[in-house]
């Protein structure tokens, strides 16, 4: 039996935050491919519904790395298809309600992101907090979550990868990392790939937990859907200068493509 994840081109959200015509809350490509490896996408895209009215932000302002994870789209797509893996990508703005912190945290909806205030967040109400959580947060978890669940019925394995990008300075601090693997209990993949990025090229900046590290307050994609399942896992982050144009992201694609197949056969118990 194929795997059926519904077309999100199909699907009727609730009146409320997002309108008939807008989009889901997710997209999935390939949702047929059998790779092991299954691509997640949680900062892909910078866009805010219309009710919400661009929270009070300009285009610059909303386009820039405190809106989206930037080239980390891109970047999946590109190392989705060398894969033929599964990919499947959240289509709103980590602005509106960030789908990679648990519901109700402060890093959930931020009425501040580094230095820029938020205006639209600045006062959210229960109403809208549980529209944000119902219309955009937890259906992307749902296809996930299904996605998952069907695969594991078909005796399709899984190992998860969350793609991330991280703007090279923060807070006038400049982060000396190319790339960040990040995990909490289950280090496997993080570090088998961590050694093989270095071993590749030497010159590379590998940081474990760096610039960010995974807990339970702070994280909700491979918590939820890597360590409780008990699959492999590792969130992948990217220093956004790396990956801003095409070149940069044909090539770090290239490089996890060859990188991440030979690493399968302990993490599947081959």
């Amino acid at each position: 039996m194929p795997i059926s994840t519904p077309s999100p081109d199909s699907v009727v959200t609730p009146s409320g935050l997002l309108s008939a015509d807008e989009q889901p809350a997710w997209r999935i490509e390939r949702p047929q491919a059998r790779s092991p490896f299954v691509l997640l996408c949680d900062h892909a895209s910078c866009d805010i519904p219309r009710s919400l009215d661009n929270l009070g932000l300009s285009d610059g302002e909303r386009q820039r790395h405190i809106g989206w994870d930037i080239g980390a789209l891109a970047l999946s797509r590109k190392l989705a298809a060398l894969l033929d893996a599964t990919l499947i990508a959240q289509r709103w703005s980590r602005l509106v309600i960030d789908c990679n912190r648990p519901p109700g945290t402060p890093e959930s909806i931020v009425a501040r992101s580094e230095r820029t205030v938020i205006p639209g967040n600045a006062s959210v109400s229960l109403t809208e907090r549980a529209a944000r959580e119902r219309e955009v947060f937890q259906p992307y978890h749902d296809t996930i979550r299904t996605t998952l669940d069907q695969r594991a019925a078909l005796g399709v394995p899984s190992v998860l990868i969350a793609v991330h990008s991280f703007t090279p300075v923060y807070l006038d601090v400049a982060r000396p990392w190319h790339a960040g693997l990040l995990f909490q209990r289950d280090a496997r993949l993080a570090e088998a790939l961590a050694a093989e990025l270095q071993a590749q090229d030497p010159s590379l900046v590998i940081g474990l937990n760096q610039p960010y590290a995974m807990g339970d307050d702070t994280d909700h994609t491979l918590v939820v859907h890597g360590e409780r399942r008990g699959l492999a896992h590792v969130e992948l982050e990217i220093r956004q200068d790396l990956i801003a144009d095409d070149a940069g992201q044909q090539a770090w694609a290239q490089r996890l493509a060859r990188l991440l197949p030979p690493l399968l056969p302990p993490l599947l118990n081959l």
